[in-house]
């Protein structure tokens, strides 16, 4: 089929969804293609630094945004081999301990056999000082507490405090949990989150003993395995630059969507008006963009739409980077860094050591890390300025590490109104949501169904393929 008499698709949005749309809507032979991201880069919260050390010493490899994607969910992992960056996929180093926690004030390392918050191994879990002796025989207690019978969402709280007790919710399902969504455990949706420990719990009766037989069916690994977390080379915004040179569509940066017109008389029934007044007519329309700012887009023409668009709430969020020299720290820490519980009331929320987590991040003789700041545990944080934060963070550093060297660089990440939150019920709205949009058009990216990079890569071919049926289906 000629370009010319394919459908015409629009993209609003230029993040790793939205251009995941176009590339399997591309392997499906549509060409036919424009995407349109306001800002002057693509890849949105994947973005990496090269920042030459002051002293000549070499390079710091810094993330803005996510350093690795993980690999238990396979469509990240399938679309960089299908970019064909196989030799430049690479695992977290080697480390006594992968993550610590902050207990009282001193960093303990997470129990051996730990899955976020159950327990695999008993042993390393009743020696951790982290929990207390009632503690860690309450979350004993899911191997012989009655499963849920209610299939409703629940929170991931409630969920934790119902398996585990309380204590686990506190000291490690909030930081571990509720910590890569930046969410309040209280009001996070379990199904949307982490719906792999109601499948355990349904099928097994207990959390653990599921967890333990879905470990016994994988079986061991055979050959050179990846870890669980994966990165490339040249840092996570190397997917998004290979991705976008081997895309054969129009890609429109600095190009904002200013309006969009829905008509089922015209055809084609959608129209775009660009920031610059050029009005461009397609026949579908995906809409990869934060779902406030796909609210605005369909509010003049679908108002029930626009106003559950609206009720997806946001956190924002802020990481400061700093790379120190190792003879002037006296960090003994072979970790990949971290997690900080609510209960210990500290300006930060986790730490990741970057050079530690993987090769290539700084010189052999630095160290960079990076603090996470704001989200729903302390927004106010974000109000301070760039130089207020950091020293904020370096005081942090200070009080649980010791850490009293001065950096040789420093960077502040600002991701103001990017972090969706799943609330309970989440799915099931956006089952309502999809129901309210018209033909042609479609929902896509991190607000919707699923926030890491393999899920924003999952609903990028579900999208393409939607589109794919809707013609095919029309030309049949």
């Amino acid at each position: 089929m000629d370009v010319a008499d394919q459908p015409r698709i629009a993209i609003i949005g230029g993040g790793i969804a939205g251009l995941s749309t176009a590339w399997y809507l591309q392997q499906q032979g549509l060409t036919n293609i424009q995407l349109f991201e306001r800002d002057q880069r693509l890849g949105g919260k994947l973005r990496t630094s090269h920042v030459t050390l002051p002293d000549g010493a070499g390079e710091l490899l810094v993330e803005a945004g996510p350093d690795a994607f993980i690999s238990q969910k396979p469509w990240g992992l399938q679309l960089a081999r299908e970019l064909g960056l196989e030799d430049q996929l690479i695992s977290t180093q080697p480390a006594r301990h992968k993550v610590f926690v902050l207990h009282r004030g001193k960093p303990e390392p997470l129990p051996d056999g730990i899955n976020l918050v159950v327990p695999t191994e008993f042993w390393p879990l009743l020696r951790t000082p982290i929990l207390s002796l009632p503690g860690k025989l309450r979350m004993l207690l899911d191997l012989v507490l009655p499963a849920r019978q209610s299939n409703t969402d629940e929170s991931l709280a409630d969920f934790v405090r119902r398996r585990f007790g309380a204590e686990a919710l506190d000291k490690l399902a909030e930081p571990l949990m509720a910590g890569i969504h930046n969410a309040e455990s209280d009001r996070q949706s379990l199904e949307a989150t982490f719906p792999r420990f109601i499948e355990a719990e349904r099928s097994h009766g207990s959390v653990i003993r599921g967890i333990l037989a879905a470990k016994l069916k994988a079986g061991k690994p055979k050959g050179q395995q990846l870890s669980p977390f994966i990165s490339l080379r040249g840092g996570i915004e190397q997917l998004i630059t290979t991705l976008v040179a081997q895309l054969n569509v129009e890609i429109r940066t600095n190009c904002g969507v200013q309006a969009l017109r829905y008509d089922p008389t015209n055809a084609p029934a959608y129209q775009l008006t660009l920031d610059d007044g050029t009005k461009i007519d397609v026949d579908a329309v995906v809409l990869a963009v934060p779902s406030f700012i796909a609210a605005e887009l369909v509010a003049p023409w679908a108002d029930a739409l626009a106003e559950r668009l609206k009720a997806i709430r946001y956190v924002s969020t802020g990481t400061v980077s700093l790379a120190f020299r190792r003879n002037e720290t006296n960090m003994a820490f072979d970790s990949y860094g971290l997690v900080i519980p609510r209960s210990e009331y500290r300006l930060i929320n986790a730490v990741t050591i970057n050079s530690r987590k993987f090769a290539g991040r700084a010189p052999a003789d630095y160290m960079l890390l990076r603090a996470f700041v704001g989200g729903s545990k302390h927004p106010e944080v974000l109000r301070l300025d760039d130089q207020a934060l950091t020293q904020l963070v370096r005081d942090q550093l200070k009080s649980i590490f010791g850490l009293t060297a001065e950096p040789v660089w420093s960077g502040v990440a600002r991701w103001n109104e990017a972090n969706p939150q799943y609330d309970i019920g989440h799915f099931q709205r956006m089952d309502q949501l999809e129901a309210l949009c018209p033909e042609g058009l479609l929902l896509c990216g991190s607000g919707f169904r699923g926030v890491g990079i393999p899920d924003c890569v999952r609903q990028g071919q579900a999208t393409a393929q939607a589109i794919s049926q809707l013609f095919a289906t029309a030309s049949a």
